[in-house]
């Protein structure tokens, strides 16, 4: 069963010109299925995640999730930004139960889970800790742990790791494996680099220089679970180069 259906998806910036970000974008994802979005800086990646997370409307074509048409946004469908976007003054459980205290739900329905999710992503001895006393890569966590607690069956993550340094990053790929091997929410993933890409995903969706297009799709056919000495294959090797040159020939 399809978890996401996108056809013929196309967004145009009304202006003088009118700018065209996305055009005829085809894309079906599974349910529990790990998807990368990957392509150069501009070419519309971003944009076609919010218009998952129904942040801005499509300007033609036909976008639904679990089969229902996205008009805005909602709690099925959580987004983890570059940077985790919490609120300082609250401490990380605080922060990680907003979503669900907002919505007015009994505590006993989320407060179990919210530990369980704290577990999950290794924060469980930091619940107290208000952000500024966190990492980076520890904020992320929080961000990670709380769309959880929501319940969202959905993660739209946008480049969550690009600001991290390389240790951190591939500590949280790692990390964000083991969540989705444990929980198997459907995620799409945006980034431009391709290691991560390959690493994490099922399948890659290498993205056109705007206007957006789908120039490929690319199973990763890469045996799970993975582990940080995949990236030395020779098969990953090999799949990086066709990327590469798959990419290279679209900006000649």
């Amino acid at each position: 069963m399809s978890n996401i259906t996108i056809q013929q998806l196309c967004k145009t910036y009304p202006g003088d010109p009118p700018v065209k970000a996305l055009e005829g974008i085809d894309l079906d994802v599974h349910a529990g299925q790990f998807v990368a979005l990957l392509g150069p800086s501009g070419c519309g990646k971003s944009t076609l995640l919010n218009l998952v997370a129904g942040f801005e409307q499509p300007t033609s074509g036909l976008l639904a999730v679990a089969g229902a048409g996205v008009t805005q946004p909602g709690p099925d469908r959580g987004v983890v930004f570059q940077e985790a976007a919490l609120f300082p003054w609250l401490s990380v459980w605080d922060n990680v139960v907003f979503g669900p205290q907002v919505q007015g739900l009994p505590k006993a329905q989320y407060e179990e889970r919210a530990r369980e999710m704290l577990h999950i992503v290794g924060l469980s001895d930091f619940k107290n800790h208000l952000p500024v006393q966190l990492s980076g890569g520890m904020r992320q966590r929080v961000g990670i742990a709380r769309i959880l607690t929501l319940g969202s069956q959905v993660l739209l993550m946008d480049e969550p790791f690009g600001a991290l340094d390389a240790q951190t990053r591939l500590t949280m790929q790692e990390l964000l494996l083991s969540v989705w091997q444990k929980l198997k929410p459907t995620i799409i993933f945006v980034t431009h680099d391709i290691d991560e890409a390959i690493f994490l995903s099922d399948a890659i969706y290498v993205m056109s220089a705007r206007p957006g297009r789908i120039q490929k799709r690319i199973d990763v056919n890469l045996p799970r679970p993975r582990t940080v000495a995949l990236t030395a294959s020779e098969a990953f090797a090999t799949m990086k180069l066709d990327i590469l040159n798959l990419i290279r020939h679209d900006h000649g």
